[in-house]
């Protein structure tokens, strides 16, 4: 114990390293992370550079400072990484300051959130404890020490051992000085080796979505960064990133100009006159807006097929349907939905992937199809942004009467400042629409009256227009784990299936919502205008409020597999097409173009990063919201930069790379775009400049 006083900066240094790397060990554990790899050699050197820091500034104090700072520190560590965990396999996403803001309504399900705890997570905080425990052992011994020094009788030093007294405590003192000059080379030298390891190749993965240059000056995806920092780095480059955001904007584009229009009709190809967005890039000197119109102007155009203006003229329907998954695709329990999916156009391979702040963020993808920021509340956070080629918009340059409902408040999305900025004619929530709710987070109004209630103000509207309607439904939002009204309503129409409780009261949710369809369909057949009216239903996300394996024994095939459990349906319904079930990958971004190429909108494909499903140069590749991406071949998992092959078909290496380029530029102008609210900026500026140009021509 004596030599531990003397050098209590090292022992400082010792609990704070071997705390805050066990703790970074076992969260990889638990997250399934390879443990002997490179990024774990670089997240010993980042929580070494903190725990030399650490060291240094609390040997400055007393011990009883030492000691609170030194517990609190490996504490904070140990439960920050239990809480990712625990969201990430919850929620699907890691938590970021850029989520702050849903702070409020996580609270709601904080019991439910902590109930899925699992035992593995706890091993985080094997460090934390040892740190406690020597504590205690070093306060036991120093007891021990102290009562045999009383017991014994004080010396009287001579002036020889006086001197050798303090020439020890002179020695000390160098000594400690010294120490502190070690740790701090020791702090550089680590700086140093962990830049070598962003920058050494032999230390990359090549087939990594991101740099680790990049990830570490602006870790925008949390997935990726958090492998390879670790949580305790990424936390601080988070923090840093927020208060001094960086606009990560170097873009290549490698693919995404590989069209093959030589086949395609000459009727079939779409043609624009970009004159006023040269005019425009030419009088901008905002470098972001010009790179994106530099880039947006440089994609390719998709052209028409044989679907477009299939439903140009009809009514449309957009419903985003509340954590409905491809259990809702069951002829004897939900016969509605079963009917839309089996008579209309229907995606075997839809999926909407997991996000941060899912159903705002998956929300605003299906009316803009732009990738949503992963590590932030896009949809709040930017919620004064303008879209003028949303999809709001395009109907009301088609003369459609826009309006849009929601069976809820703005407690969690702030939908009556959004969804106008989107160019929603009216929008509605609960109190507008008038529909009575419980503010008690389990309960959630019926989607039936929101149908009801919607269907009496768009059939009411304008006579001489057509309608565009957007509904987003909420009864079967989590929780599962405990009763509620429409969690119990039905509840024993599931009993016979033996499935968890948990499923079951989803199930009765779905119930509800399958219902609510059928109420939809009703209303709109018994005033006349179902043949006229087409319906587009998806969903925001799987039911992630339940245990994956309690979802699971209601599945046949592995959700935990290439993100399977984000599968969920997608459907176009009008009773006049003749049913079509088609088996490209898709999602919420490409409903849009899809949409607008059936209308026979006008649009410009360029400005969406989905595609038109129908379209013969559709590339049939999903992209998920970690930069993740599946194709017929192969899946390939953004989180670790690994590749998995369905058969003997492979990729090869620079395909996968080029991949993983567009991929990156997609999801980096789309953010990009968002945070400078390019959209607007772009709109008003063609506006300018064709009234400038139809000016000259006219003279």
């Amino acid at each position: 114990m004596k030599f531990i006083n003397k050098h209590r900066i090292i022992k400082i240094y010792l609990l704070l390293i071997l705390s805050f790397f066990l703790s970074e060990v076992f969260f990889r554990v638990a997250m399934k992370f390879d443990v002997l790899s490179w990024p774990t050699f670089r997240i010993f050197l980042g929580v070494n550079v903190l725990a030399l820091l650490f060291s240094l500034l609390i040997s400055l104090f007393n011990k009883l400072f030492e000691r609170i700072c030194v517990i609190l520190l490996s504490l904070t560590v140990g439960i920050y990484a239990i809480v990712q965990v625990a969201s990430f396999y919850y929620l699907g996403v890691f938590l970021s300051f850029g989520t702050a803001g849903q702070a409020g309504a996580i609270k709601e399900y904080l019991g439910l959130w902590l109930a899925s705890f699992k035992p593995v997570y706890f091993t985080v905080l094997i460090g934390p404890i040892l740190v406690i425990a020597y504590y205690i052992f070093e306060m036991i011994m120093n007891r021990r020490i102290k009562k045999a020094q009383a017991n014994e009788k004080p010396k009287k030093l001579t002036k020889k051992q006086q001197k050798l007294v303090e020439e020890e405590n002179k020695r000390d003192k160098k000594i400690r000085i010294i120490e502190r000059i070690v740790l701090a080379i020791f702090v550089l030298a680590s700086c140093g080796l962990f830049y070598v390891t962003l920058v050494n190749k032999k230390m990359q993965n090549p087939l990594q979505l991101e740099k680790n240059t990049d990830l570490f000056i602006n870790p925008d995806n949390p997935n990726i960064s958090v492998n390879q920092f670790g949580a305790t780095v990424f936390v601080i480059l988070d923090f840093k990133t927020t208060l001094l955001p960086v606009n990560n904007t170097t873009t290549q584009n490698y693919v995404n100009n590989c069209l093959n229009l030589n086949n395609v009709s000459v009727d079939y190809l779409r043609t624009f006159d970009d004159t006023a967005w040269n005019e425009l890039n030419d009088n901008t000197k905002n470098k972001n807006y010009r790179l994106l119109n530099e880039y947006f102007m440089s994609r390719q155009v998709t052209p028409k097929n044989d679907y477009t203006g299939t439903f140009e003229g009809k009514n449309v329907i957009f419903i985003m349907m509340e954590s409905v998954n491809t259990l809702a695709i069951n002829e004897e329990y939900f016969p509605n939905l079963y009917k839309i999916y089996n008579e209309g156009y229907a995606w075997d391979n839809a999926y909407s992937p997991r996000n941060a702040c899912s159903t705002g963020n998956n929300e605003m993808s299906g009316m803009v199809s732009l990738y949503t920021i992963y590590r932030s509340c896009t949809y709040n956070n930017y919620k004064n942004n303008k879209y003028f080629e949303s999809v709001f918009n395009l109907f009301n340059n088609k003369g459609y009467y826009t309006t849009s409902y929601h069976d809820y408040t703005d407690a969690y999305y702030y939908r009556n400042t959004i969804h106008p900025n989107m160019g929603s004619g009216k929008f509605y929530d609960v109190n507008k629409l008038g529909i009575k709710y419980n503010a008690e987070y389990k309960e959630w109004p019926s989607d039936v009256l929101l149908m009801q209630k919607a269907s009496n103000i768009f059939l009411n509207g304008p006579q001489d227009k057509p309608f565009m309607a957007w509904i987003t439904t909420v009864t079967s939002h989590q929780p599962y784990t405990v009763g509620s009204e429409f969690g119990d309503k039905y509840i024993d129409l599931y009993k016979d299936t033996k499935l968890p409780v948990a499923v079951q009261r989803y199930l009765s949710k779905l119930t509800e919502v399958d219902k609510a369809i059928g109420e939809l369909l009703k209303i709109l057949e018994e005033n006349n205008k179902l043949e006229d009216t087409v319906l587009v239903l998806y969903a925001d996300h799987y039911p992630y409020g339940i245990a994956t394996k309690q979802l699971q024994k209601a599945f046949s095939y592995d959700l935990t597999e290439n993100y399977e459990i984000d599968r969920t349906p997608f459907i176009i319904y009008n009773p006049g097409v003749t049913p079509e079930r088609h088996t490209e990958l898709t999602s919420y971004m490409n409903i849009l173009p899809t949409v607008a190429n059936l209308f026979n909108l006008d649009y410009d494909p360029r400005l969406y990063m989905g595609q038109d499903l129908f379209s013969e140069t559709f590339n049939n590749r999903l992209v998920f919201a970690d930069g993740s991406w599946q194709t017929d071949k192969a899946f390939y998992d953004a989180t670790n930069g690994k590749i998995k092959y369905y058969g003997s078909e492979t990729l090869s290496r620079e395909e996968i790379i080029n991949n993983n380029l567009e991929v990156k530029d997609m999801i980096r102008m789309s953010n990009l775009a968002i945070t400078s609210n390019y959209f607007d900026y772009l709109g008003k500026g063609l506006e300018k400049y064709k009234v400038v140009e139809n000016s000259e021509t006219e003279q």
